[in-house]
């Protein structure tokens, strides 16, 4: 389907004196840093040092905002309102795009986190307000969203630019959404099938789902996960694969 792809990381997630995520390891490998902005994760100084080591490495940056849920570490479904998401989003990205301004580093895009990213993907209301929210703190910001969802829809009816993004080791159902953490099967263990598998995602628009049928998928941006026992081992494997077979890996963002 494509010969260029990004690679996107969730950084910045360590906060106070917990250290959560292979950051400084995984940087040579993405091209996309999603960095966490405090409620799941992250802090203000992490924010501002994980920007700086972006910078550094030519990563693009963008925020990262989810449920204010240190403990669930944002991956527990919460009972918000639109308004209540609309408010949470505009906080968030507001405060990591101050810091973006403060160092001089372009903001690229926003990325939802965890719980709040998957009920998205699957309520139009909860994934208007997060479009919105984008749009009026910054409307040249890239919207992520899953492939199909209502992320993506609502993103572009706000007027927004979307990106359709995969998951390297992440299984799928049949209807092109994510396999729940809670299932033994959510993800992809061997590293050789993921990046197999990230491949013929990119260059076919296509992946297994758990059920064995193959299901379309549109691919701008490959997402890999920091905090995995092997995320640095990974992410270098995954950028292999994809430069070894012509695959140009760059910020979704650049021309």
């Amino acid at each position: 389907m494509t010969g260029r792809v990004d690679i996107n990381c969730d950084m910045g997630e360590s906060f106070g004196a917990y250290r959560i995520g292979a950051d400084d390891e995984v940087f040579p490998f993405i091209t996309s840093a999603n960095i966490a902005c405090g409620f799941h994760g992250g802090d203000p100084a992490v924010m501002r040092t994980t920007i700086a080591n972006a910078a550094k490495r030519g990563v693009a940056i963008g925020a990262h905002p989810g449920f204010q849920d240190l403990i669930g570490f944002g991956r527990r479904n919460m009972d918000v309102s639109a308004d209540e998401a609309y408010d949470l989003v505009v906080y968030q990205v507001g405060a990591l795009l101050g810091f973006a301004r403060a160092a001089g580093v372009a903001m690229q895009h926003v990325k939802a986190h965890g719980a709040l990213y998957n009920m998205a993907a699957a309520s139009p209301p909860l994934a208007s307000a997060i479009a919105n929210a984008v749009r009026d703190v910054d409307a040249s910001l890239i919207l992520f969203g899953l492939p199909g969802s209502h992320l993506v829809s609502e993103g572009q009816r706000a007027g927004l630019r979307t990106a359709c993004e995969v998951f390297a080791d992440r299984n799928y159902m049949a209807d092109g959404s994510l396999v729940s953490r809670r299932r033994d099967d959510a993800f992809v263990h061997d590293a050789s099938e993921a990046v197999q598998r990230a491949i013929r995602m990119v260059r076919e628009g296509k992946v297994r789902s758990v059920d064995g049928s193959d299901i379309n998928i549109g691919v701008d941006t490959i997402c890999i996960h920091g905090d995995g026992a092997h995320a640095a081992e990974f992410a270098q494997r995954l950028r292999d694969g994809f430069e070894s077979e012509g695959i140009v890996v760059r910020p979704i963002g650049a021309a």
